[in-house]
């Protein structure tokens, strides 16, 4: 009986809540829409053990009726509750619980308790302890009995097998993944092994197949095929071996003519053994080198072949002209004329100069076709392409014979019959004796006449001259159609600038070399153009037909190189065909006056603006007299705002005009007034439009006395002897030198000078603050010269200026320092303050 009563224990069932009437008890809508839509929550109720929760209250129950007999209070009843509390709250506070990543959102339950799904994260140490604490959870809070000892051994080792099971399994998983980890790997390495050796295996291959068809083209004809298909099954390096090893291939064995292949009659006819192998080698270099094109031709649309391709495609064209497919070739290079790569422009535009310069590969063919394209390019892009798809038509030479008319056949009967009328005197007195030797002249030159025949026939064939002139004027013409629909798009953009579509080439990329190309074959034009030439030409360089409006001119958005070229190309024009313009150029003088102002060094080509001097006031051309004194007083006053090259191409001009025009000379008079006295305005108008309007007469050249004491020797000297040639003797003088060599020299020479300064000696010392002494012009030979190079005094004064700059800095940086280090000491004042 001690042994039972010892075994039996009580085990108190769980708190219960306390009990709360249902009058009182309020749920809300929210919480039937909780429960609504999460059902799996509140399942657990129904899934309860009820039997187990009845028998285990049936049985403390029973306890309780038998206290008196096992000799229980009811104060070792309460006892035992306030122990079961005191353990759960000690439980509790030890074990620490995670809560779970997966279900990491709170559960409310129907009691109102929030219920957290939580993992145990306790050391290897406490492992029993919690198994412990969870089945007396799992007796506390469930409601069911607390297991017992042999339960609990059962319940271990079914634990450990299962765990011992899942370890096992997990090994195995682990060994299956590395095995198939190594024979990917090892799959990988022996791909990539086996690809490389492919790879060298095609290398070989195509140098052997090379090599085979250089050798003898036709006994190998067989295996193009195969490098064909190396290129198309091989990878990117492979792949680009093998166009190049074809490019060089058909570079060397392609003929020089077109290869037509025999028709259907052709081949059914019987031939011999050496025509059947040259058809079947000239079909199977046919097909194999259209198969070649139309990879390349895909291949170029491709971003990492695309200079290959066209690279290929453009050496194919260069080397072998006149051979089959020679359209799509051109059209291939021409569509990449103007592209954004500077490689493939580059390319292309070197291919099409070649065709341009050496037309004795083609005939000439080529360049109508290659000019035509051209046009229609520009047509069909509105003219917004590179400059240098445009640029390449100054490659192009024609032959002026062409275009004259050929020489009557009446002129040359004339000289024969005068020639055999003042030889035939001799040839009566000499014919007896020279019949013998023209019987041996006339079999020679038979015979000499049939070897230069078959030479002839032998030879390349020459093409007629009347096919030569048929080519050369349909190309003149395509050309010149581009340039006029340049100018017409230009004057177009230009009247309507709102409407102006900007390409990535600027507003007017084709422009320049529109000019430049006009400028170099105005003597090719046709005259019934001249009249609409001048005319675009005259509103683009700034002319408006407007006077009362100048601001409706054409050439508003135009630059100042531009509009300097048009004048240049203007003069070019009037000059090659003097003959026959009558044309009034006064209006280019104009904008040559005007533009002058509106020169800027960093902005506008110095260069285009020498030649415009050159061309339009230095070359062999009569001025009138008050256009002339315009033209020398703006150009002086020019020279004093400008760099030294500028100055210089300024003065080289104002001298040629000075020496041209003698009575301009009073110009350089000291007298007040200057030569009013010869000019029809009494006074100097330096803003005027119109360089006849502005009055020069009426001043002096005092520019030249400032320009004299230049900094650059060159300016001084020039100026010097342009004020001292009113003293002079010569009254003619022919330049020999050009305001564009001018120009030029003085560029070259930037680099190379030195400013050379001379500074009077003294005894007596400087005082403290004064500035140093000005360079003073030598009086003696005791004067000392030194010389400064620009670049060195440049790199000191912006290390000067570097150093001020960090000087500034650094104060700056220290001012910020203090006001930290003041915020600090305030902030640990406040704190001390504060703890006090």
């Amino acid at each position: 009986m001690g042994r039972k009563k010892q075994k039996q224990k009580v085990v108190l069932p769980p708190e219960l809540p306390p009990e709360v009437p249902e009058d009182e008890i309020e749920v809300s809508d929210e919480d039937l829409e909780f429960v609504n839509k999460n059902r799996d929550y509140a399942g657990f109720v129904s899934k309860l053990d009820t039997q187990s929760i009845t028998r285990h209250v049936n049985r403390v129950a029973d306890a309780k009726e038998n206290d008196r007999s096992v000799n229980v209070k009811e104060d070792d009843l309460e006892f035992r509750y306030e122990k079961q509390l005191r353990k759960k709250s000690l439980t509790t506070d030890n074990v620490q619980h995670e809560v779970d990543l997966v279900d990491a959102l709170p559960v409310k339950t129907l009691d109102g308790e929030v219920y957290y799904r939580k993992v145990s994260t306790g050391s290897n140490q406490s492992k029993n302890a919690n198994v412990e604490d969870e089945n007396e959870d799992v007796g506390r809070d469930n409601g069911v009995v607390k297991l017992t000892k042999a339960e609990k051994r059962a319940k271990q080792k079914k634990l450990r097998k299962e765990a011992k099971k899942q370890a096992k399994e997990v090994t195995e998983v682990e060994e299956e993944v590395e095995l198939s980890s190594q024979a990917d790997v090892l799959a990988e390495v022996e791909k990539d092994l086996t690809a490389e050796e492919t790879n060298e295996q095609k290398k070989h291959r195509l140098a052997e197949i090379g090599t085979s068809m250089l050798e003898n083209p036709e006994g190998n004809i067989k295996n193009l095929k195969e490098m064909l298909q190396i290129c198309k099954d091989g990878d990117r390096y492979i792949l680009d071996l093998g166009l190049k090893s074809l490019l060089a291939v058909f570079k060397d064995i392609i003929p020089g003519n077109r290869i037509r292949l025999p028709t259907e009659k052709e081949l059914a006819m019987v031939v011999s053994k050496d025509v059947k192998k040259t058809r079947f080698y000239e079909s199977t270099l046919l097909t194999v080198y259209k198969a070649y094109l139309q990879k390349l031709m895909s291949l170029e649309k491709v971003f990492g072949f695309k200079r290959v391709a066209v690279r290929c495609i453009c050496t194919l064209l260069d080397a072998n002209p006149r051979f089959n497919f020679r359209d799509s070739l051109l059209t291939a290079v021409i569509k990449n004329i103007s592209s954004t790569d500077d490689v493939i422009r580059k390319h292309c535009c070197d291919t099409i100069k070649s065709l341009f310069t050496n037309e004795g590969k083609h005939g000439g063919e080529v360049t109508v076709e290659a000019v035509k394209l051209i046009a229609g390019l520009v047509k069909d892009n509105d003219c917004h392409l590179h400059p240098d798809s445009i640029e390449v038509f100054l490659s192009l030479s024609f032959d002026e014979d062409l275009r004259k008319p050929e020489t009557s056949k009446a002129d040359n009967k004339k000289v024969k019959k005068k020639f055999y009328k003042t030889g035939r005197r001799n040839m009566e007195i000499k014919q007896s004796s020279a019949d013998e030797k023209k019987k041996s002249k006339q079999e020679m030159l038979s015979k000499t006449r049939e070897e230069v025949k078959a030479d002839y026939m032998a030879a390349a064939f020459a093409q007629d001259l009347n096919e030569k002139r048929k080519i050369q004027s349909d190309t003149l013409s395509s050309v010149f159609e581009t340039y006029f629909r340049i100018l017409k798009h230009t004057m177009h953009s230009e009247s309507e600038a709102n409407e102006s579509i900007t390409g990535p080439f600027g507003e007017h990329p084709l422009l320049a070399p529109c000019l430049n190309g006009i400028g170099k074959f105005s003597h090719l034009i046709d005259m019934d153009f001249m009249a609409d030439l001048m005319k675009y030409l005259r509103k683009l360089a700034g002319g408006s037909d407007d006077v009362k409006n100048p601001s409706d001119r054409v050439s508003s958005r135009l630059t100042v190189t531009e509009r300097l070229r048009c004048c240049i190309v203007a003069f070019k024009v009037m000059r090659n065909n003097l003959d026959a313009l009558n044309v009034d150029l006064q209006d280019f003088f104009i904008q040559l006056y005007n533009l002058i102002l509106e020169y800027r060094p960093g902005r506008d080509q110095g260069e285009v603006l020498a030649e415009a001097l050159k061309i339009m006031l230095c070359d062999d051309r009569q001025h009138d007299m008050q256009r002339a004194a315009a033209f020398i007083k703006r150009l002086a006053s020019f020279s004093l705002c400008f760099g030294a090259a500028e100055s210089m191409a300024a003065l080289v001009t104002l001298k040629h005009l000075l020496q041209k025009n003698v009575k301009c000379r009073d110009l350089l008079e000291n007298d007040s007034g200057g030569g009013s006295l010869s000019g029809s305005i009494a006074k100097y108008q330096p803003y005027a439009s119109d360089p006849n309007l502005s009055g020069a007469f009426a001043t002096v050249l005092w520019e030249l006395s400032v320009l004299s004491k230049h900094y650059h020797p060159s300016v001084s000297t020039m100026a010097s002897g342009i004020s001292n040639m009113a003293n002079a003797n010569n009254q003619v003088y022919v330049a020999s030198i050009s305001p564009q060599q001018a120009f030029s020299d003085m560029t070259l020479d930037k680099e190379k000078f030195t400013v050379k300064t001379t500074q009077k000696q003294s005894n007596s010392k400087r005082k403290r603050g004064n500035r140093a002494p000005l360079p003073l012009a030598a009086a003696g030979g005791a004067d000392k010269e030194a010389a400064v190079d620009e670049n060195v005094v440049r790199t000191k004064l912006s290390e000067h200026f570097l150093l001020v700059n960090e000087m500034e800095e650094n104060e700056r940086l220290r001012r910020e320092l203090d006001r930290t280090k003041l915020a600090v000491q305030l902030y640990k004042k406040y704190k001390k303050q504060r703890t006090m």
